[in-house]
Formats: C-alpha cells, sequence, structure tokens
C-alpha cells in the first residue's frame, strides 16, 4: 500500500506563490457568494457550497501562517513596536 511522502522540498517564494493563489480564489468565492441572493431557494445550496469552501480556504491559510517562524532577536529582550 502507498504512503504518504512528508517531505516536502519547498522554498519561501513557492509558499508566498501558494499563499497569493489562496487569496486570489478567497476573492473569487466572496465575488461569487455576493453574487447570489438568500432570498433565492435555488441559491441556497450553491451558497452552502461557496462557505464550506470560503471555510476550507481561510483554515488551509492558517495553517500555513501558524507554520511560519518569524524573526525574533535572541540576545536582547524584545520589544514590539
Amino acid at each position: 500500500m502507498p504512503s504518504y511522502n512528508r517531505t516536502f522540498e519547498l522554498s519561501i517564494h513557492d509558499v508566498d506563490l501558494i499563499e497569493e493563489s489562496l487569496r486570489a480564489r478567497g476573492r473569487e468565492l466572496c465575488r461569487m457568494r455576493r453574487a447570489l441572493s438568500d432570498e433565492n431557494p435555488a441559491d441556497l445550496q450553491s451558497v452552502t457550497v461557496i462557505e464550506a469552501d470560503q471555510r476550507e480556504n481561510e483554515e488551509l491559510l492558517g495553517r500555513l501562517h501558524n507554520q511560519k517562524i518569524f524573526y525574533r532577536p535572541g540576545a536582547t529582550p524584545y520589544v514590539s513596536g
């Protein structure tokens, strides 16, 4: 039985490109959602599917963000702002 590849070799540019693509997809889903009416019963199923896709998209962006390591100087106390 095949197993999953758990090791990925992506550059910072690759991750940035993936994030920008997800953001563009999110904007397109938002446009599609605004084009549909909440009052039309035929659109309700489409709205549900679009909102689920939006949620999945945002969760993936969040997981990518949480895996980043942000720079903090180690020698001196860090003061933001």
